[in-house]
């Protein structure tokens, strides 16, 4: 088994109306069930951006901690899913079926599994 997370950028569902949410809420909800039901899911949930609360710190190499802001054209990720599968095949048939559920295109990629990444 491999995992591979799949993810999607923050503002990637911005394009979804407001009416819309309730409708897509479920079925992402419903794609996270079957992804559990099936065994196969070691963590999902999204990032929170808007909540009051510094969300992003930078630690550096000597331990200094700098709080937001973010950094001007970084990519930040709007949600999470980790899966275990048999291969990239599977992990792309359930990033599919998550890009219907929020109506935004994932991005996935395979962990390293080590040092040699094998």
């Amino acid at each position: 088994m491999t995992a591979y997370l799949i993810s999607f950028e923050k503002g990637a569902m911005d394009h979804i109306a407001a009416e819309d949410w309730p409708d897509v809420g479920k079925a992402a909800r419903a794609v996270c069930a079957e992804v559990e039901d099936a065994g196969v899911l070691v963590f999902s949930d999204g990032l929170s951006y808007d909540d009051g609360d510094v969300q992003h710190a930078v630690v550096a190499v000597d331990g200094v901690v700098t709080d937001g802001p973010y950094a001007e054209g970084r990519e930040l990720i709007g949600g999470v899913l980790i899966v275990d599968v048999a291969d990239r095949e599977a992990a792309l048939g359930w990033a599919a079926k998550i890009a219907g559920a929020c109506r935004c295109a994932q991005d996935v990629r395979k962990f390293m599994t080590g040092p040699s990444g094998a």
